[in-house]
């Protein structure tokens, strides 16, 4: 009884997690260049029961049936799928139509990528985000605008976009430097949606939100199993 409310804790926690994370995709579905985020969880080995109530003197061990301790977050992954296209007529949005992300320096000096093209000019006539982060070409140096020709972005594409750590607001860092895109396909005028699909994630909210009622039935059922344990076994 005692290892049935660990496991429901447990249960409990997983999907309060799930719950974060799918607040997390509804909120972003406007952010531009956003990726969704989901979670995967897995069911913990099974551990072979027994006890050594055995035997004339209940010294020997007797085997029961295995037995699962419940269910974890095992990982997350980002939805590299692409976002719809949105026509935005502005000479300083650009959209990437195929594999990458822009690369920005950002204020604190670390390097960052987004699908994010929502930029705009500095005084330097630099593109920056929206931010003022700096938008770097190939070679590390900030991106001028001009008058002909795509500008000179630097498209970096990754091996597996699982490796790329969230910061927050469609930005992503890597531990490594990534591919240079030699010829990405630049969209300018464009921008990219989200790809957070709005039904999916409601369906996921009601998903969570009736397993959390099984669990609270569960956890109650469990409480007055323990409560008869406590005030009335020990009577008879």
């Amino acid at each position: 009884m005692i290892r049935g409310l660990d496991t429901l804790y447990q249960s409990v926690n997983i999907l309060e997690k799930r719950q974060e994370n799918t607040s997390a995709n509804i909120a972003n579905i406007e952010t531009t260049g956003y990726q969704a985020k989901e979670l995967f969880q897995s069911t913990y080995k099974e551990v072979q029961m027994h006890n050594y109530q055995g035997g004339e003197d209940n010294d020997q061990r007797i085997d029961y049936d295995g037995f699962t301790y419940g269910n974890y977050i095992a990982g997350s992954y980002l939805d590299s799928s692409k976002g719809a296209l949105e026509s935005t007529g502005r000479s300083t949005d650009f959209a990437i139509n195929s594999d990458g992300y822009f690369t920005v320096r950002m204020s604190n000096g670390q390097i960052a990528y987004t699908r994010n093209g929502n930029f705009e000019l500095n005084d330097q006539n630099q593109y920056v985000t929206q931010e003022g982060y700096q938008v770097l070409s190939a070679n590390g140096n900030p991106v001028t605008a001009t008058t002909t020709g795509t500008p000179d972005f630097g498209i970096v594409s990754f091996d597996d976009d699982q490796t790329l750590q969230s910061l927050g607001n469609a930005y992503y860092s890597s531990q490594s430097a990534g591919t240079q895109v030699a010829s990405p396909n630049i969209e300018q005028g464009y921008l990219e949606e989200s790809n957070v699909s709005a039904s999916d994630e409601m369906v996921s909210l009601i998903q969570t939100s009736r397993e959390f009622e099984a669990n609270q039935k569960a956890l109650s059922a469990t409480n007055q199993t323990l409560d008869k344990a406590v005030n009335y076994l020990g009577k008879i």
